[in-house]
């Protein structure tokens, strides 16, 4: 699907969508609750529907209604010790489902497209195998993966500085084992917020962890207590909003993304302010009015996902802007940073990467867009944002891309008064 982009002011107000990072967690709650549960404004999208549909098959059902997702154990007969799980390109689905499988006794084999084959897995599955789960690897190394339990509690370490997810996942599993865990996590975290983020719904349903130096103790055996958990906004996907105002001279609110719940890309409010941009915030909503005016520097390893979206802030903002830190952007569902130099590129602007970032000379003559061949959801979002600031309109290819995480963009695009155009 090719989208037209007419540049123009973004205005409005509108309610953030439901944090994916908050459905997975939510999810994986839910069957470790191990009763009726109720997942409560859900983000219906590519990702988080591998995850329910994985869980699905490690013995979960689920009935699905407008704003909520029912979790129940699966009447009848047992689940088979044998299933397939097919992740799509979602890296949550499995490295989350990975420890959950491990746990369940079952044989799982994981498959998925190929773009999630490439993402980094080895670490974790050499934790689960230090811990006495069967790993059996395809002659490429990759996809597809099987893993067999029981998971045995013990002495966990796991690399820090790949993703966060390794350490969500075991985080997640651990309590449910029959004896305590330790958790060491090596070298710099990175994504740290999404670790803060698990940590939180994990309290919430009653399940409490203990801080160490260098990870964690976990009691075991302990119950993820509760029978529903309500979604928040996403802090990711309203990013693109605050920053479609910032970019085009415009003022958007965001409302339902509240303070209480860590998110790492709450992180961009402070980006677009040091680069010149009015934000106002309140425990649950923030505004951001533009214009941008200012180059600025920041450091992404916290908060990974707004790489392209900062280089496109860059882009726009004359003069010199550096975007340090978040090395592991390589590993996601796109090479992002090689992506995010290129994207600056067409926009006019100029990039030199080096060992530690980006530094990006801005300009104040943005380039209308001719896009193609774009499947990594982050880039055509960003994208997106960048044609408000251009002379005439972008093209974008492929607009399906945005399901993966924000299935609504382009209505919300509308919504704030940006003309868009879908063709096929």
């Amino acid at each position: 699907m090719i989208v037209t982009v007419y540049p123009g002011p973004a205005r409005g107000r509108l309610d953030a969508p439901p944090s994916k990072s908050y459905t997975h967690r939510a999810l994986v709650a839910g069957y470790f609750a191990r009763c009726p549960y109720r997942v409560l404004r859900p983000l219906v999208a590519d990702d988080t529907r591998a995850t329910r549909r994985g869980l699905g098959k490690l013995g979960r059902r689920f009935r699905v209604a407008r704003g909520v997702w029912i979790e129940r154990p699966a009447p009848g007969r047992r689940t088979p010790k044998a299933v397939s799980i097919d992740c799509g390109e979602s890296g949550t689905t499995l490295r989350f489902l990975a420890s959950v499988a491990a746990t369940s006794g079952r044989c799982v084999r994981f498959t998925g497209r190929p773009q999630l084959a490439a993402r980094p897995m080895e670490d974790l599955l050499l934790s689960l195998e230090s811990a006495g789960v069967r790993v059996e690897r395809s002659a490429s190394g990759s996809l597809p993966v099987t893993v067999t339990g029981p998971l045995h509690p013990g002495r966990f370490s796991v690399s820090g500085t790949v993703s966060s997810q390794y350490v969500s996942s075991l985080l997640l599993a651990l309590p449910t084992l029959d004896a305590p865990s330790t958790l060491q996590v090596r070298g710099r975290r990175v994504s740290e917020p999404y670790i803060a983020a698990t940590l939180a719904v994990m309290r919430a349903h009653g399940v409490r962890v203990l801080e160490r130096p260098d990870g964690w103790t976990v009691p075991a055996p302990q119950l993820y207590r509760g029978r529903s958990f309500e979604v928040p906004g996403d802090a990711s996907s309203a990013a693109y909003l605050w920053t479609a105002a910032a970019v085009s001279g415009g003022r958007v609110t965001v409302d339902r993304v509240p303070l209480r719940w860590p998110q790492a890309d709450r992180r961009i409010l402070e980006l677009l302010r040091a680069a010149g941009a009015k934000v106002t915030e309140t425990a649950a909503s923030a505004s951001v009015e533009g214009p941008l005016d200012r180059p600025f520097s920041v450091d992404l390893t916290a908060s990974p996902d707004l790489y392209p979206l900062a280089g496109v802030i860059a882009a726009v903002v004359p003069g010199r802007s550096q975007i340090q830190g978040a090395a592991h952007v390589v590993f996601k569902e796109s090479n992002r940073r090689d992506a995010t130099v290129a994207l600056v590129g067409r926009i006019g602007a100029r990039c030199r990467a080096s060992r530690t970032g980006l530094t990006i000379r801005g300009t104040d003559r943005p380039k209308a867009l001719r896009l193609r061949g774009l499947d990594d959801h982050r880039l055509v979002m960003s994208a997106a944002v960048a044609a408000l600031a251009t002379p005439s309109p972008s093209t974008i290819a492929d607009g399906r891309a945005v399901r993966k995480s924000f299935p609504g963009f382009w209505r919300a695009f509308r919504q704030l008064g940006v003309a868009v155009a879908e063709g096929p």
